[in-house]
């Protein structure tokens, strides 16, 4: 895992990551050479994804992000929107932005930006479980609306085409994203693993 951020500063990843692994949750996390499990997501305009489809034509970015109601969830898909949805639409990359949040409180939240990605529902959080990217959070179960209280922490996961995972950026707080470089350099194949 990298810790190239928008606003994070390396001691502040660092500082996260040990205290994910004092906590034993670093090592249950997805890590490239990882799997995308074939499991489907609701999309706020489209109904159900499957991910395995999405991959039959294009490498898959998978951003984890909180709740349409965060800003700064809200300002980071806005500006992946400008700075990383063109580049991935060029490269035949699909972009999809994941919340534990019901898909029509997702639906806002995509239209408010024009978002031309995707905008999905984990809602019985299956991906973020399987990704081990979950934390309990029984302030946002109300706000989810899904009887759920299960928060993502902020997390990018680039796959190749076969559902090989190459990139995965694990951030500590909703406004420290990974930066739109990386995840194209990651896409483009010239990431590390």
């Amino acid at each position: 895992m990298t810790t190239t951020s928008l606003h994070g500063s390396p001691a502040t990843d660092q500082a996260f990551r040990r205290q994910l692994e004092r906590d034993a949750v670093w090592s249950r996390m997805i890590a490239p050479g990882g799997r995308i499990p074939d499991l489907a997501v609701v999309e706020a305009d489209l109904g159900p994804v499957h991910l395995h489809r999405l991959l039959d034509t294009g490498p898959l970015v998978l951003v984890f992000f909180r709740h349409a109601a965060s800003p700064e969830c809200d300002a980071v898909l806005a500006a992946y929107e400008t700075r990383l949805a063109p580049v991935l639409t060029e490269l035949n990359a699909h972009l999809v932005a994941v919340s534990p949040q019901r898909a029509d409180r997702l639906a806002g939240l995509k239209r408010r930006h024009d978002l031309s990605y995707l905008v999905a529902s984990d809602g019985r959080h299956a991906l973020i479980d399987a990704f081990g990217i979950g934390f309990s959070s029984p302030e946002s179960a109300k706000l989810l609306g899904t009887g759920r209280a299960t928060l993502p922490h902020p997390t990018v996961v680039t796959a190749d085409r076969s559902g090989l995972v190459r990139f995965v950026e694990v951030s500590p707080g909703p406004a420290v994203r990974t930066a739109p470089e990386a995840v194209i350099a990651a896409v483009r194949g010239r990431a590390p693993m």
